[in-house]
């Protein structure tokens, strides 16, 4: 391995480990219980059914109580914590530009009959190549792209949709208030 990927590689775990130590910081009540929890939903082999099955990976070292007690009594500081990517490096392009991605996505939620500000989000081809309305929540992303052949994006925000928000609208304010 040459010198020059070493350095990469050291400099890669230190934006890593402060990335998490600023994840930390913004857990203010039960932060143990909810940073390990958050390990291991983020550890997890496949997709992740429930928090409970969380607590047999090696990366949560608690039992049931202590999640539950991070679930029931844990505090995050939201606002700080959308400001914890906003301090990563951004992947540039040549020239130091950076390309920025905006998109309007469903969580879909025909489940939740009863879910507040729940909106009916247009979907295409799901039942036979047929668009449809189903119940659930757009949400707004802005992200930065990988230069190459990459499918990793940098995540700059991302907000939930009311009933009285115009899409377009909220989703280039966001991207207009990146860095």
């Amino acid at each position: 391995m040459s010198v020059l990927n070493d350095a990469a590689r050291v400099e890669s775990q230190r934006v890593l480990s402060g990335f998490r130590d600023d994840v930390y910081a913004c857990l203010t009540a039960r932060a143990d219980a909810l940073f390990e929890l958050v390990e291991a939903l983020l550890c997890e082999p496949g997709p992740v059914r429930s928090p409970v099955d969380s607590t047999l990976l090696p990366e949560h070292r608690r039992g049931h109580g202590a999640l539950y007690s991070g679930l029931n009594h844990g505090r995050i500081d939201v606002g700080r914590l959308r400001e914890v990517p906003a301090r990563l490096p951004l992947p540039r392009r040549p020239a130091g530009r950076i390309v920025l991605s905006v998109e309007v996505s469903p969580w879909l939620r025909s489940d939740a009959a009863c879910s507040p500000e729940r909106l009916f989000c247009h979907v295409y081809g799901r039942a036979k190549s047929a668009a449809q309305f189903i119940p659930g929540w757009p949400y707004s992303f802005v992200t930065a792209l990988e230069p190459g052949r990459s499918s990793w994006t940098a995540l700059l925000d991302v907000l939930r949709l009311g009933p009285v928000d115009d899409a377009t609208a909220v989703t280039a304010a966001v991207a207009a208030c990146g860095r």
